[in-house]
């Protein structure tokens, strides 16, 4: 991921980190057996428990059954006017479910992360789900790589459900229940679950990096007064 250098600073400050997920179905939890058990929800638990000196509040504004251009249309109210430290957008699935052309659909994207940055809002793009109904339509490959072109020129993070999917279906032992559900599209409260712990892992090797990054510009700033306080051989005495 891009640094999300808000949400770092307000694990590193304390209090509340605040994030909205916007996106359609699987942001809604469809196919999920209750609330709790929805992505966002089981978001929340599980960055709680990793950072536990923080009141983590994860809003979920999923609306089944919209994409791209109908999700841009409601971010000033369903995102921006809640002031949060993160977005979590998640995206991509209807659009190639309903059309070839998704020309209509780069250009939401970009109009509607200029938005976000503009509000100092840290921003992660969640790309399509691995599912039957997903890899049964054509331009499947072309969403993938538009979000994640469109994610790198923005400089925004990256959070490569479709890669991780993928991956869960080749290692998933056969025996061991389903992360999709009979409907061959929506995720089971495992697979959304299995999201979740992944999304909140990659949140805090964000902040890690950050960390990292933060530190070793400061022992290079001390290192550099050291030098000019400091004769380094007999020639600068």
């Amino acid at each position: 991921m891009q640094p999300l250098e808000h949400t770092a600073a307000r694990i590193d400050a304390g209090g509340s980190l605040n994030i909205v997920a916007i996106g359609s179905s699987s942001t809604v939890g469809v196919g999920a057996t209750g609330r709790e058990q929805t992505y966002p929800n089981q978001l929340q638990t599980a960055l709680s428990a990793r950072f536990p000196n923080l009141d983590v509040h994860v809003v979920n504004r999923g609306i089944s059954g919209q994409d791209a251009p109908e999700e841009v249309a409601r971010l000033s109210s369903d995102v921006v006017a809640l002031h949060p430290d993160l977005v979590i957008w998640q995206v991509g699935t209807n659009a190639v479910l309903r059309r070839d052309n998704l020309s209509a659909d780069a250009e939401a994207l970009r109009a509607g992360l200029g938005m976000l940055k503009n509000a100092g809002i840290d921003i992660v793009l969640m790309d399509l789900q691995y599912a039957p109904r997903a890899l049964d339509q054509s331009p499947f490959d072309i969403m993938e790589d538009l979000i994640a072109d469109t994610a790198n020129e923005a400089h925004v993070g990256l959070f490569r459900r479709f890669a991780l999917m993928r991956y869960w279906q080749r290692t998933h032992p056969a025996e061991a229940p389903a992360m999709i559900g009979a409907d061959g599209l929506h995720m089971t409260d495992i697979g959304y679950g299995c999201v979740a712990r992944d999304l909140a892992a990659a949140i805090e090797a964000n902040w890690q990096s950050e960390e990292k990054l933060a530190r070793s510009a400061h022992g290079t700033i001390d290192g550099f007064a050291r030098l000019k306080q400091e004769p380094v051989n007999e020639f600068d005495r």
